[in-house]
């Protein structure tokens, strides 16, 4: 069955939507100066909130390893999202699960497909757990994201990864994304939310109904 990741969490209230919803884990952002930030302190009582077999993870940005630990310890994660330029010995430094993100162009953009993200991905056999493909866009501040090239993500599915797909996805394209790449899970952030850092209800449980759905 598809796992499903609703990231951005800041709040009790979007977490229990998403949980009711029938997320399987919620992405906390711990990289200063983004939209969705949260500090340790607020994410530690959101965590302590959470029902079993909900998953926190915890995102970071190539910040020291003392620094992840410490929070993870403080906050109760049970996963780490490596989305920076982490080399693979870093991630290798934790006792928890590991993701990686690979960073693709958006489908729009690609002119063709990037070899280069097989190799990136090959890197991290060893040390992560999965890899997440997302956008090299910056951020969203609240605009739409453009969806990456599913074809290549199709690709890294088939090749034995665990493939975690991001970027753009949305409850109106999340179920085409998943019949087409067939992904280990799917992770939204944006695409369910009615402001920066604030989940939209119904879009959370329109995502979750229709990634349910898909497969």
């Amino acid at each position: 069955m598809i796992k499903i990741k609703i990231c951005g969490i800041t709040g009790v209230e979007d977490a229990m939507t998403a949980v009711e919803a029938g997320a399987d884990a919620l992405g906390f952002i711990f990289v200063e100066g983004t939209p969705r930030y949260v500090k340790p302190e607020q994410a530690a009582a959101i965590v302590r909130a959470l029902p079993p077999f909900v998953t926190p993870v915890g995102v970071f940005w190539d910040h020291p390893a003392d620094h992840i630990k410490a929070v993870a310890e403080a906050c109760g994660l049970r996963a780490l999202q490596f989305h920076g330029d982490e080399p693979p010995e870093a991630l290798v430094q934790h006792a928890l699960p590991a993701i990686k993100t690979v960073k693709l162009a958006p489908s729009v953009d690609l002119g063709g497909k990037p070899p280069w993200a097989f190799g990136v991905a090959e890197r991290y056999r060893g040390c992560a757990a999965a890899i997440l493909l997302d956008s090299a866009a910056r951020w969203s501040e609240g605009e739409p994201r453009q969806p990456i090239e599913w074809t290549v993500a199709r690709q890294l599915a088939a090749g034995a990864w665990r493939i975690i797909l991001s970027a753009g996805l949305t409850p109106d394209n999340v179920g085409r994304a998943i019949t087409t790449v067939r992904p280990y899970a799917v992770d939204v952030n944006s695409g369910v939310e009615a402001s920066p850092g604030r989940k939209d209800p119904d879009k959370v449980w329109r995502f979750v109904t229709e990634a349910r759905r898909a497969l």
